[in-house]
């Protein structure tokens, strides 16, 4: 959202178009609009609460929903973001797309799951 122009805006376009999955949890999906409600974000981008929420609305619409069944608490070094890797975990994903891939260091290949930034992921889908 924030850089209009860089891998993250590419990858959103794909989910939109349906060229790519992404897996979403309720609780996921909260904190998501939360985030990118947040003044700081949405004044970086350029973009207003309006704007902001017919973008979560959109990748809602054309994301995957997953029922998560089982939460696999605690995992990571950063609780926040527990809620990611039980999405992918419930939702049986093979990646997880951050840039905060410090958190994530040990917990999803337990799963076999990578993370990888969106400028990879972004490079491996186009080649």
């Amino acid at each position: 959202m924030r850089s209009p122009t860089g891998a993250s805006a590419a990858l959103l376009v794909l989910l939109l178009k349906r060229q790519a999955t992404m897996l979403m949890s309720v609780a996921l999906a909260l904190e998501y609009e939360a985030i990118c409600l947040m003044a700081e974000h949405r004044l970086a981008a350029g973009a207003s609460e309006w704007d902001v929420q017919n973008m979560i609305d959109a990748l809602v619409g054309v994301s995957e929903v997953v029922d998560v069944h089982y939460q696999w608490r605690p995992q990571l070094t950063d609780a926040g973001e527990e809620m990611v890797l039980e999405a992918a975990v419930n939702g049986q994903a093979d990646t997880i797309v951050t840039f905060n891939r410090k958190d994530y260091e040990v917990g999803p290949s337990r799963f076999g799951i990578k993370v990888l930034s969106p400028a990879n992921v972004l490079w491996r889908i186009r080649k």
